[in-house]
């Protein structure tokens, strides 16, 4: 069993940074890929980017590339969201996700998720 507990929501203007994190318990992290999914009101949960199990492969949704970076640390199990020029469009609960070794963008595939962080852009 993993638990994971997200952090690092709020409300920031448009242009802003946050950092999101997700910390996870009980089970040995280095063996987890990990993946930030996001949903807005009215909208279905979509992926946001994934970080495999060793932090040595990444990816992006199209629509974060070059402006969100996901990365991890191992020793403290804890997975990261640099979010950098937020726009209102990125309003959305962010959540985090864990599945063995690899992430992939389908979230069907993540077998333990966390309670979610809001994040608010105001234009």
């Amino acid at each position: 069993q993993v638990q994971l507990v997200e952090s690092g929501g709020g409300l920031v203007q448009a242009g802003g940074s946050l950092i999101l994190s997700c910390a996870a318990s009980g089970r040995t992290f280095s063996s987890l890929g990990m993946g930030w999914f996001r949903q807005a009101p009215g909208k279905e949960r979509e992926f946001v980017a994934g970080i495999s199990f060793s932090g040595a492969s990444t990816s992006y949704a199209d629509s974060v590339k070059g402006r969100f970076t996901i990365s991890r640390d191992n020793a403290k199990s804890t997975v990261y969201l640099q979010m950098n020029s937020l726009k209102p469009e990125d309003t959305a609960v962010y959540y985090c996700a864990a599945r063995w070794r690899i992430s992939v963008p389908a979230m069907s595939a993540y077998d333990y998720w966390g309670q979610g962080t809001q994040v608010t852009v105001s234009s």
